[in-house]
């Protein structure tokens, strides 16, 4: 299932916190990281927060800015992004600013929060998503129906904590403020609870005016059938390997990466590399390793092109290589087709091992790009 790219964005005290106790919101950002802000919400399709920051905070979340507005619609894009909030209950105030500023809205709410949102109708798209909130049923309806790929998420504490837990934030802009709260009762930005493992990786950091930008995206992979933010990045990184391929009339191109529980890159390869004729992308990659490293069994391997399973050139195909190194997850874009190979079926024969294998379709079309030539019509 497709996603857009979720963008979460935040501000902090020094000691983390979202604001203070008081009747007034705190201002944490200064005018240039608020006119920074109203860019990156220039750039995106739809802006989401929750019903407590409609609630607390009464935004109108706009772009301020007439030029870019402008250049939103020169773009052909609606002069405002689409606003989005969610609700359980569905129990929020209609006079709300959110609702009459701005372009379209869209409310996520539950079966029973619809009955109770009967009143908003007239002011946004009112959706339920069943008996719960469902961020991954979200996100689709987002996508596949509003035709949202860049998703900027601004609170509050609670949606973030959510989408970091469920591993569907693809990057976190963090800024930090040179202020102390202190008070034990104020908001901070992450509540407890399980988090996917590993270490973020810093994209930027750079000053904006009194406060500091930090860009994160997530590195760890994930642990089950479902796809994470970590493993479209990944996935994204072995579509682009396949491009470096040397051209073939007679073997696709194909790239894959070898990822550590923890967010580690152990080995890189792809098709034909270093003069090899035959070297297939999983091959080159686990000939890297050594094949007593304890890392193995808890790994990733991100395929371009589904690891084969019947080889002419080397004795083992790729799955079994694979299952042979102790991996037990692959993730890949793209089923083998029949060119080469008639029903191939990687995935059946790493499933029938005990191993998982996630299909992104959404990157069927980069793991093919560099095999256009091979590929009918």
């Amino acid at each position: 299932m497709p996603y857009p790219y979720v963008l979460l964005s935040a501000a902090v005290s020094l000691d983390g916190y979202l604001d203070d106790t008081g009747p007034e919101r705190l201002l944490l950002s200064g005018p240039a990281d608020f006119d920074r802000v109203d860019a990156v919400r220039a750039s995106c399709d739809a802006i989401l927060i929750g019903a407590g920051t409609v609630r607390a905070d009464n935004p109108r979340l706009l772009v301020n800015s007439a030029e870019r507005r402008a250049a939103r619609v020169a773009a052909g894009r609606p002069e405002y992004p689409l606003k989005v909030t969610v609700s359980a209950t569905g129990d929020l105030d209609p006079a709300a600013r959110f609702w009459h500023t701005g372009g379209e809205k869209v409310l996520y709410t539950t079966d029973e929060g619809a009955d109770r949102a009967r009143g908003l109708s007239p002011l946004a798209d009112v959706v339920p998503l069943g008996p719960a909130l469902d961020w991954r049923a979200l996100l689709t309806h987002l996508h596949d129906m509003r035709g949202v790929r860049r998703l900027m998420v601004e609170g509050g504490g609670t949606v973030h904590t959510q989408l970091l837990q469920q591993d569907l934030a693809d990057e976190l802009q963090l800024v930090l403020a040179p202020l102390l709260v202190g008070d034990p009762h104020a908001p901070r930005l992450f509540g407890p609870g399980a988090y996917q493992g590993g270490r973020l990786r810093l994209r930027e950091t750079r000053a904006v005016g009194d406060v500091v930008l930090m860009r994160y995206e997530p590195t760890a992979p994930g642990t089950g059938p479902l796809a994470g933010a970590a493993d479209r990045y990944w996935l994204r990184l072995a579509c682009e390997l396949a491009e470096r391929c040397p051209p073939s009339d007679t073997a696709f191109s194909v790239g894959a990466v070898v990822v550590a529980a923890d967010g580690t890159e152990l080995a890189r390869g792809h098709s034909r590399e270093g003069g090899d004729p035959v070297v297939h992308a999983e091959e080159a990659a686990l000939a890297r390793l050594d094949p007593a490293d304890p890392r193995l069994p808890g790994a990733t391997v991100y395929s371009s092109l589904e690891p084969c399973a019947r080889r002419a050139s080397r004795p083992a195909p790729c799955a079994r290589l694979i299952l042979d190194a102790g991996v037990r997850r692959v993730v890949t874009a793209w089923r083998e087709p029949d060119t080469f190979v008639t029903a191939a079926d990687g995935t059946g024969v790493l499933a029938a091992n005990g191993a998982t294998v996630v299909v992104v379709p959404e990157y069927e079309s980069a793991a093919k790009a560099p095999n256009g030539h091979l590929l009918d019509d």
